[in-house]
């Protein structure tokens, strides 16, 4: 019995052999997947290794060719400057171009294309009258320019202006300066109105123009405007300007080294600032003629000025609680009123471009107002009124000084519904002497 577990020996020996064998099979196959996945691996890492150097190289490539078209067009460039070209010639030409963009489309061009040139090429089929531009440039534009064309505040004025262009300061108005009528229908097709360019049409572009040209007595308002004569509408200012000789007869003078420092001996002040503009304490602006000259004014070298001049002395404010009307109205005691008359004359220049007074007077944009002092309001002949002058004139009222310093001073608060947008005079000189002008103008 003692000898009985010896059997068990083989059996277990047998087992043990095969449990190695299988271990050792197991092993070998788990080893091959191993070296199988990191086989794949590293071809993986390879293929993207191969593909990152494919792109640095096509990448290099492409700037070294667009390093040659650089240094081609700065060659180009300083060989142009070398040469002394002229600076307005066409850019040079790089073969096959810079790869960048495409071609435009023709209908892209045509987009573009809507320059007018002065004979009329370029202008869009259409039409219009002043009649109907009167209520577009109402709609449109009269909030910056006037219901009249005449401007608001600071705005340009487009109406007016023909006996001013030989004056020191000229009114230069669409109908007074512009040399072509394309001008005005091209500049205001692109640009107007202000803030909503390009929203008008072509026939509304050649009302609104119309409208203007009426504004400023160039055409009756029944005067149909179209592409067929604007470019043949001769301009009052048409031969007010002269050809540009410039590049013939001053521009070789530009070519020379310019001077820098120490170019004069000595300097002088030539002229004063046509205009000074003042800033009221209720805002706003008002322009006055600038009447100081140059004399008494230093010359400047390298020294400094040939003297200082001494300060002017502040006028003293007199202590009257009088408004300020009372020193022109001293002049009219003084001279019959002579220099009131000849100030109020030129404050009537900013009514010029609407109104008319005098010998031969009619009515404009705004009525004629020969004998305006103890007329009928809203009564002028031939003139269409707005509803509140018709209603005025319904009612009998009368201008008198009284009534015309008021509405001079605040016309829409005066007049509510006025079509007049002339802001009003602010100093109320200006009101007596204008009305002094306007009384001098009878009948």
């Amino acid at each position: 019995m003692s000898k009985s577990p010896n059997i068990f020996i083989p059996a277990l020996g047998g087992t043990a052999l095969a449990v190695g064998l299988a271990y050792g099979i197991a092993s070998r196959d788990y080893g091959a997947d191993k070296i199988e996945l990191l086989e794949a691996r590293v071809g993986q890492v390879e293929a993207n290794a191969a593909a990152a150097s494919e792109m640095a190289n096509a990448e290099a490539d492409r700037a070294a060719a667009l390093e040659l078209q650089i240094a081609k067009v700065q060659a180009a460039a300083k060989e142009r400057m070398a040469s002394a070209m002229n600076l307005t010639a066409p850019a040079p030409s790089v073969e096959d171009g810079f790869g960048i963009g495409r071609a435009a489309h023709p209908e892209e061009i045509a987009a573009w294309d809507v320059d007018v040139l002065p004979d009329g090429r370029g202008l869009p089929e259409g039409s219009g009258n002043a009649y109907d531009g009167e209520e577009i440039f109402a709609d449109r534009c009269a909030s910056c320019h006037g219901d009249f064309a005449e401007g608001v505040d600071n705005w340009p004025v487009l109406a007016g202006g023909f006996d001013t262009l030989a004056d020191e300061d000229p009114v230069k108005t669409v109908g007074s300066y512009w040399p072509y009528l394309s001008t005005a229908y091209d500049y205001i097709y692109r640009s107007m109105p202000f803030g909503e360019a390009g929203t008008l049409t072509p026939d509304e572009t050649y009302a609104i123009v119309a409208y203007i040209l009426y504004s400023n007595d160039l055409i009756d308002d029944d005067y149909e405007l179209s592409h067929e004569n604007l470019g043949q509408f001769e301009m009052y200012n048409k031969d007010g300007f002269v050809l540009d000789d410039r590049p013939e007869l001053e521009y070789a003078q530009w070519r020379a080294e310019p001077c820098m420092e120490n170019c004069k001996d000595e300097v002088e002040i030539t002229m004063r600032s046509v205009f000074l503009v003042e800033t009221p304490p209720e805002g706003g602006s008002n322009s006055v003629m600038n009447h100081a000259t140059t004399d008494g004014l230093p010359t400047f070298s390298a020294e400094g000025p040939s003297f200082i001049p001494a300060a002017a002395v502040k006028p003293q404010e007199e202590a009257s609680g009088e408004p300020d009307v009372e020193e022109p109205v001293a002049a009219v005691a003084a001279d019959g009123g002579g220099e009131l008359v000849a100030a109020g004359e030129k404050v009537f220049k900013k009514c010029k471009a609407c109104h008319q007074v005098g010998a031969g007077a009619t009515n404009k944009s705004g009525p004629q107002l020969n004998g305006l002092i103890g007329r009928t309001m809203g009564s002028a002949d031939g003139f269409n009124y707005s509803k509140v002058f018709t209603a005025a004139m319904e009612e009998d009222r009368v201008w008198d000084e009284a009534a015309l310093a008021e509405f001079l001073a605040r016309p829409k608060s005066y007049m509510k519904g006025t079509k007049m947008a002339f802001s009003g005079l602010k100093k109320d000189a200006d009101i007596v002497a204008i009305t002094e002008y306007l009384k001098s103008a009878g009948e």
